[in-house]
């Protein structure tokens, strides 16, 4: 009987306890997120300054100059008139040769790189083949008013001539002056021609000697260009070799 009691009250004590026991929760699982890397501080480069590129001024070509044709030909530029057909141009062995395989051509080396008021233009050449042949000096050239002309001929003639352009390719030609001389070489000779333009007067010059000057003041021509003409007739080739050409003061 006692330890029916005992085991009641114990019963009791615990179903009390189990009534009044308040159970304490339990913290939920908390997600552990993951910590980021601190973002990566990316240095700050100074960007740096363009470099000054360096700007080569191109030589400007001579004023006054003696071409001996040791090379191509810088500041020149080749003209024709009369056959379509174009003349061949070639520096080769320090010589500039002008060859006309068709009839009745006229070709001209100008050179653009400068203007001139008062110049003298001189120049030693051998006309190796053709005849009759033409080979001459220009001064105060310009695309639109025109130019001056020496030639000399095959012929032992020698003439001053007014160009002027009327269409591309074809030139109308006004006789100056026309003469005979015996300083002129026959066709295979060596030979030196000068023209001198100073002012309103045209000096012709022949191996360093003056044999004639003319006035042109008419043609109101008072600067201009320079340059060099080699000319065909009726028989060809006609090939011009020029061993130097001269641009010098008055």
């Amino acid at each position: 009987m006692k330890k029916l009691l005992v085991g009641c009250l114990l019963f009791l004590i615990s179903a009390c306890q189990a009534a009044t026991s308040t159970p304490v929760p339990q913290p939920s699982p908390t997600a552990t997120i993951p910590a980021l890397p601190s973002p990566t501080s990316v240095p700050v480069t100074d960007t740096p300054a363009p470099t000054a590129t360096t700007e080569f001024t191109p030589t400007p070509l001579p004023r006054l100059f003696t071409n001996e044709f040791d090379a191509p030909l810088a500041g020149w530029t080749i003209l024709q008139t009369g056959n379509e057909a174009p003349p061949m141009v070639k520096t080769e062995g320090s010589n500039l040769t002008l060859q006309m395989d068709s009839p009745f051509t006229w070709a001209y080396a100008v050179y653009e790189a400068q203007e001139y008021d008062n110049v003298r233009i001189d120049g030693r050449f051998t006309n190796q083949a053709g005849s009759p042949a033409a080979i001459g000096l220009i001064c105060r050239y310009s695309e639109t008013n025109g130019w001056l002309e020496y030639n000399v001929y095959s012929d032992g003639t020698y003439s001053v001539l007014y160009g002027q352009w009327l269409a591309s390719g074809i030139a109308d030609y006004l006789p100056v002056l026309s003469a005979s001389t015996n300083a002129i070489q026959p066709s295979g000779t060596s030979q030196e021609i000068g023209l001198l333009c100073s002012g309103t007067t045209l000096s012709l010059f022949i191996d360093q000697t003056l044999i004639r000057s003319v006035d042109v003041s008419r043609f109101a021509l008072t600067s201009g260009k320079v340059g060099i003409t080699a000319s065909a007739f009726e028989n060809t080739p006609v090939i011009v070799v020029f061993d130097w050409v001269r641009v010098s003061e008055p």
